[in-house]
């Protein structure tokens, strides 16, 4: 029985995506739920799986190629099997024996050491990067890795084999580079643009074109919180299984914030002001590919170990390519913490259709007085872009020290007040 690959319905903000990578050829066997295509959107790469047992009959769409919602992928054959590969012609090949041939053979090299280049580059595979290696064939040190420290990533990995290099000899490694045009010593390379890169470009100047931005800061005293992390955290990590970090205090102040400053938690469609009734807080998790923002949804009603977990499950799957397109849609206010990169002060920008976004940054111990005394305290400099438009300098400032106010004295914030 022949079966039907379909692109998967894709949502309406996305309206199309590009056949990244294949990892199977027709006349391959498949297994049900084994990944077939990869397929790169301006969000995240989706993994098309097959339904069913049996074989590739039929590929419709190559590589690099755009497709749509429900277009037609493949053709597999259910239940068949695929053809045994022909028998090597051993004994016809086999040549006449002779006194040389009764000579020992020379004894086999001796395997590379487990840290030669090659084997180190494969072990700084990212999971994804070795699985899309492994089902390829691909030589990782053929690769120029992007990620961080300069590991091989996912992307990579798709992009070398859409340059059409992937099975090249080490030779030709060259071949498979960016293009490079080289002025005396002034080397300079040309590289595309991923979907996703292209993307966030796009939804940056729309932000910056479209919303009457301004952006007003505070700095917030986390001793107290410092204090509680310390005397609870050792606990809080024995019973929960995760460890208790700063994002949860904010996630959960802003929660709060935002019930008492509604303006700040809504969006503007058109003549309207849309206020929502809950709090979707996207929290921005840096990636190879760049940024993105998954959503804790109704994370007024999470605690602090739910918000740790999911913050966390979120880190791990943008890393590993993992992460799904609903976990991106909707998103009410975000939250963005630069001070993971040593960032001391910056200007966050509105991810539209959002009105209003709050930026963590380092933790410094600074001197600061204190009850007519010079004290070092470990002080965070924060920061809330806003769209003019529809709040008032007043109600962004409001916020903030509401956040201020709260994050100083958790107790507070334990308590909603």
């Amino acid at each position: 029985m022949a079966l039907e690959v379909k692109v998967p319905v894709l949502p309406e903000s996305v309206s199309d995506a590009t056949i990244a990578s294949w990892h199977k050829k027709a006349g391959d066997a498949v297994k049900r739920d084994e990944n077939l295509v990869d397929l790169e959107t301006d969000k995240v790469v989706l993994e098309v799986p097959s339904p069913a047992d049996g074989v590739l009959k039929e590929i419709k769409q190559q590589t690099g190629a755009t497709v749509t919602s429900q277009q037609l992928l493949a053709i597999i054959e259910e239940g068949a099997t695929a053809a045994a590969p022909a028998p090597a012609k051993a004994e016809a090949a086999k040549p006449a024996a002779s006194p040389a041939a009764a000579s020992p053979a020379p004894a086999p090299s001796p395997p590379p050491s487990a840290t030669s280049p090659a084997q180190a580059k494969a072990a700084d595979l990212s999971p994804a990067g070795q699985r899309v290696a492994t089902e390829n064939k691909i030589d990782p040190t053929l690769v120029s890795g992007t990620g961080r420290g300069g590991q091989v990533t996912k992307e990579d990995l798709v992009n070398f084999m859409r340059s059409g290099n992937a099975t090249a000899a080490p030779a030709a490694k060259t071949a498979s580079a960016p293009t490079t045009v080289t002025f005396g010593a002034r080397p300079e390379e040309r590289v595309t643009m991923t979907r996703m890169r292209a993307k966030i470009a796009e939804r940056l100047m729309q932000s910056k074109n479209s919303i009457a931005m301004l952006t007003s800061f505070n700095e917030i005293n986390l001793a107290k919180v410092a204090v509680m992390r310390k005397e609870l955290g050792e606990q809080f990590e024995k019973t929960n299984g995760i460890k208790l970090g700063y994002m949860s205090f904010f996630v959960k102040a802003a929660c709060e914030a935002l019930k008492r400053h509604p303006i700040v938690n809504a969006s503007v469609d058109g003549n309207d002001v849309i206020y929502h009734g809950y709090q979707d807080i996207s929290v921005a998790v840096s990636t190879d590919k760049g940024l993105v923002t998954p959503v804790l949804r109704d994370a007024q009603n999470m605690g602090f170990a739910d918000i740790e977990k999911a913050i966390a499950a979120f880190a791990k799957a943008a890393r590993e390519g993992g992460l799904k397109l609903e976990d991106l849609q909707g998103g009410t206010f975000t939250i963005t913490n630069g001070g993971t990169f040593g960032s001391l002060f910056s200007t966050p920008i509105v991810n539209p259709p959002q009105s209003a976004i709050l930026g963590m940054h380092t933790i410094k111990e600074r001197a600061i007085v204190e009850n007519g005394s010079v004290v070092a305290a470990p002080m965070m400099y924060v920061a809330i872009s806003y769209d003019h438009r529809i709040i008032d300098g007043k109600d962004a400032v409001l916020f903030l020290v509401d956040i201020k106010n709260q994050l100083e004295n958790p107790q507070r914030m334990l308590l909603g007040m």
